[in-house]
């Protein structure tokens, strides 16, 4: 016995110190009996922080019992919203349901207390977001605000604030939402909201960021988290979505090894409980190995499809990279139907049709998806959005020979992606602005741009795709001198590459000055010469 009250103090401590392996190690060595109902919330906390799930719950019902039994039901109504939260992050949404319906019970026979919102929170904030009912999401999280103040509960306050403003922004306020998920995380980083509640609004803020691509708020909350989360003495982050968006920011900055193996640590862990955590670390997956032209690509983006992950725009990407423009083109438009209205979820897939589609030379798909992807950003008026938009626009305007007007898109494009540390798409940039330069004459900052960008596409290990192409000229210039050889007329070419007569012009134009010649009949021989011709 006196083994094990040493044990139990020591545990206490190490609780009260947040030293969450030794909670566990010293638990463990005592027998349940002597556990209070406290030993227990304090032994189901550390295994929860740990990120033992299972243990987690078990160790939980033991407490929620224990906790009733000693005439605590505040606290054991607490810790069945957490066992809600942990079951519904394991996917078992019966399981969750059926202990809401508990704590419900005991709170109808307890006054009304904080807890009620903490309740409340749970079944009509965060439900209806979930449910696609944001406005009624927006007045639940008003009552909660109003009880978390009743009360002086800066817990609730802090939750009721984060609800309404992933709410607002589901709503299409963004501006007002992104200020309320600003106020809510500043009693997280003031130490005025508990550590468990911290960790959630860490990760549902950082989603929230995620689903309307901003992506300087989701580096800043996801740089603060790991900050956070380092001073909590925890191995790692519970919440596999979380994870997964880290991830995603890695492979944005470059950091591809770490991304791969970050996500395919979560494909394993939440395969058998959270499969659509498992299916969006497969498409990351899938992403990092498109972008190095490795060939198991294709494997990852199926076990995202066979997860219930629609695998585009990667997919038509992956299509694309192997040669297969018309293909990709099809694929790329069918994802766009199947993602339906939601513009948000539409936006990323815009971006890669207008690269598709003036690969594929169909310049008017590929003007209406950069004229979705333009009205989206504007809406929406996100970092992410923004740099789309901004990349979306240069490319379709040097595919029309317009590249005078290119210029600075493309160089507040590259901007963009320089601030958020977006290492491949800055390079793809550079590879665009060098077409630019080389198209008003000017090779040495042509020059420039290709060389940084080679120098990026080393550093990543990417795929190269500088295209190699006689005397500086662009694809489309040498698909426009083909025709030419082939003795097409400008009206023949425009309606070969769905462009107009007028960028026919523009684009001979640019060919005649490239490769020094004054008319039809000496362009015709250059392209004979240099193995330049039609495919038919």
């Amino acid at each position: 016995m006196d083994g094990h009250g040493d044990a139990l103090t020591q545990a206490r401590r190490a609780h009260a110190a947040g030293d969450w392996f030794n909670v566990v190690a010293l638990f463990e060595s005592v027998p349940t009996e002597q556990l209070t109902a406290l030993d227990l919330l304090a032994y189901f906390e550390a295994v929860w922080w740990l990120g033992r799930s299972k243990d987690a719950l078990r160790v939980g019902a033991a407490a929620y019992e224990a906790l009733l039994a000693d005439s605590r039901p505040v606290e054991a109504v607490r810790l069945a919203v957490l066992l809600v939260l942990t079951h519904m992050a394991r996917g078992d949404e019966p399981q969750a349901y059926g202990w809401a319906g508990r704590a419900g019970r005991v709170l109808e026979e307890i006054p009304e207390d904080a807890v009620h919102g903490h309740f409340l929170f749970l079944t009509e904030v965060l439900i209806n977001l979930y449910a696609g009912e944001p406005a009624a999401a927006v007045d639940a999280a008003h009552r909660v605000q109003d009880m978390g103040r009743r009360f002086d509960d800066p817990d609730l306050v802090a939750a009721a604030l984060y609800g309404e403003g992933h709410a607002l922004i589901k709503l299409g306020e963004v501006v007002d939402g992104l200020a309320r998920l600003d106020e809510a995380m500043v009693g997280v980083l003031d130490g005025r909201v508990a550590s468990l509640l911290s960790g959630a609004l860490y990760c549902y803020t950082i989603g929230a960021c995620h689903e309307v691509a901003d992506v300087r708020r989701m580096t800043r909350w996801t740089e603060l988290a790991e900050r956070w989360l380092a001073s909590q003495s925890v191995a790692f982050w519970h919440d596999g979505i979380c994870r997964v968006y880290r991830a995603e920011l890695q492979l944005m900055r470059g950091e591809w090894d770490e991304a791969e193996r970050g996500a395919q640590r979560v494909a394993l862990e939440f395969d058998g409980n959270q499969v659509p955590y498992a299916a969006e670390a497969w498409y990351l997956v899938g992403e990092v190995r498109r972008l190095r032209g490795d060939p198991t690509a294709a494997e990852a983006y199926r076990e995202a499809h066979a997860r219930g992950r629609d695998p585009q725009p990667g997919r038509a990407l992956l299509q694309l990279q192997q040669g297969d423009a018309a293909g990709a083109a099809t694929s790329v438009r069918s994802a766009l139907a199947a993602a339906g209205s939601d513009p948000l979820r539409r936006a990323p897939i815009c971006a890669a049709a207008v690269d598709i589609a003036i690969a594929a030379q169909r310049l008017e798909d590929a003007a209406d998806a950069e004229s979705e992807l333009a009205a989206t950003a504007a809406t929406y008026a996100t970092s992410g959005l923004e740099a789309m938009a901004a990349s979306a626009r240069s490319g379709l305007l040097l595919a029309e020979g317009r590249a005078e007007e290119a210029l600075p898109v493309l160089h507040h494009a590259y901007r963009r992606w320089l601030e958020l540390g977006a290492q491949h798409d800055a390079a793809d940039t550079n590879l665009r602005l060098a077409e630019a330069y080389r198209a008003l004459g000017d090779e040495v900052s042509a020059a420039a741009e290709l060389a940084r960008a080679e120098e990026t596409y080393e550093r990543l290990g990417a795929q190269r795709t500088v295209p190699e192409t006689p005397d500086g000229l662009t694809g489309r210039e040498c698909e426009v001198l083909a025709l030419v050889a082939d003795g097409r007329s400008n009206r023949e070419i425009g309606e070969e590459l769905h462009i107009s007569d007028r960028t026919v012009a523009r684009h001979l134009t640019n060919i005649f000055h490239k490769i020094g010649v004054t008319n039809r009949t000496e362009a015709a021989r250059y392209a004979v010469d240099h193995g330049i011709a039609t495919s038919r």
